[in-house]
């Protein structure tokens, strides 16, 4: 019972909170994350080569440079959890490993980082597995701000099936204490986007989304959650939706259009090919604040240390990180780059600062799959979605690995009957007044053309 009340009492408080969840991220967030290139290696200087980069793309609405997992980490290659040498303070709280981030020294923590980061007008964000270090549960360290110590805190039973470095956090006020510290913590930092990881799949872990959605709301910053990894059950929506600005709808997904899996039960790493059969289990739950998300975009030039796989120029076509960022923009997901984006390449800074596909991501509305498609396109997936007054959005996908045409009424693609001009978003190629569509995509392509009834713009 007294566990049920503490519940009820942390849900309440979260609902206050949330009234403010569409300031917090009232479009979906749009960023960099250093996994894709940096994998568990980012120091300083890397992230703000890379940050600097992402400064002049702000224009575009590029704004969240987030360090992911292992800034805490004093020696990332280490192959046991004792050679990776977690940086702690004296209250069991990950710090900035100081050989990696000088300017966290002095007990400053990623004040001064994100100071920087800010004074180029962008927004900070870092990565965090959740629960709390087992070395500070070893040595039963204090919790900030409380009468609570580590081991009051710690659930020894829970640990995350894929990382070995925590415990989970108890739904207890002691577990709540400690997420309140870490959250007081980084709101003195000046962060503005949390990643919290295995709390979303594999395992689903409630307690610890509300316990840290509370934590958050106490602080009274704007901080973004975003939840990891996938793929989120859809069974979950209602519940999660209530507490994090993101979640994952996916796992990991890298640069292939598909992947052999050995494992029947095991979808990691997923391809850009598996991203079309999850997102439209979620369309119509993108709402403002509340973001389903399909990971990141893993274009341009992955390296020096991705996360997965050895370095390398991402292993998509230029047909299929266009298909990627156009299947993201058209269902409303989070942007979140995984380039390196000190080796930009033309190819990838074109796709990136195509003002009008942005739009379609940050302003567009009603966005869904097309159920019901025409003969011929059973290889096909079409996706909708309204634009400002009449206009309308199309994006047609080729899934299959050989080219194909096709001809079918704009009215079997879930427009209203009639004439339409249509406006090719990546070419800017303007199409005539028609009623029929008539298209020829590549392997793995797409077109997205933004549509008006061809009286309305006569």
């Amino acid at each position: 019972m007294r566990n049920g009340i503490q519940t009820v009492l942390l849900t309440l408080l979260v609902m206050a909170g949330s009234a403010k969840a569409q300031d917090v991220s009232p479009v979906p967030p749009m960023g960099w994350n250093s996994w894709d290139s940096f994998g568990l290696t980012i120091d300083e200087a890397d992230f703000k080569a890379n940050a600097a980069v992402l400064a002049g793309l702000h224009g575009y609405g590029w704004t969240y440079a987030v360090i992911d997992q292992g800034w805490y980490m004093r020696h990332p290659f280490g192959d046991t959890l004792q050679s990776r040498d977690y940086a702690l303070d004296a209250n069991g709280l990950l710090v900035p490993a100081l050989n990696r981030f000088p300017s966290a020294s002095d007990g400053q923590g990623f004040k001064s980082l994100a100071d920087w980061v800010h004074s180029k007008g962008l927004k900070f964000g870092i990565h965090i597995v959740r629960g709390i270090p087992k070395q500070a549960v070893a040595a039963d360290l204090p919790v900030a701000g409380s009468g609570f110590h580590a081991k009051d805190v710690a659930d020894t039973a829970d640990t995350c099936p894929w990382d070995d470095s925590n415990y989970g956090v108890r739904d207890t006020p002691a577990g709540q204490a400690y997420y309140d510290a870490m959250l007081a913590l980084y709101a003195r930092w000046g962060v503005d986007f949390l990643k919290v990881d295995c709390i979303a799949d594999h395992p689903y872990r409630i307690s610890e989304i509300r316990q840290i959605a509370a934590a958050i709301g106490k602080t009274g910053r704007p901080i973004v959650l975003s939840l990891s990894p996938g793929p989120t059950q859809l069974s979950h929506a209602a519940e999660i939706q209530q507490y994090g600005q993101m979640w994952r709808i996916s796992n990991d997904v890298w640069d292939g259009w598909s992947f052999v899996h050995e494992q029947p039960n095991n979808d990691f790493p997923m391809g850009v090919r598996d991203v079309f059969d999850r997102l439209p289990l979620w369309a119509g739950k993108a709402r403002n604040g509340h973001w389903p998300d399909a990971d990141m975009l893993p274009i341009g030039t992955l390296a020096p240390h991705p996360g997965l796989g050895t370095p390398r120029p991402s292993r998509l076509t230029p047909d299929e990180q266009r298909t990627l960022l156009t299947l993201h923009a058209i269902a409303r997901s989070p942007l979140i780059l995984g380039a390196n984006l000190t080796r930009l390449d033309d190819v990838t800074r074109r796709l990136i600062t195509n003002k009008e596909v942005i739009a379609v991501n940050q302003a567009s509305r009603d966005n869904h799959p097309v159920t019901s498609l025409p003969k011929g396109f059973d290889r096909v997936r079409v996706w909708v979605a309204a634009g400002q007054g009449d206009e309308r959005y199309l994006a047609i996908f080729n899934l299959d690995d050989k080219p194909v045409t096709l001809d079918t009424a704009w009215s079997a693609l879930g427009l209203t009957p009639g004439s339409y001009r249509a406006r090719d978003l990546w070419s800017g190629h303007e199409r005539k007044a028609s009623v029929r569509m008539a298209v020829d995509l590549p392997a793995h392509g797409c077109v997205l053309l933004a549509m008006r009834p061809a009286l309305s713009m006569d």
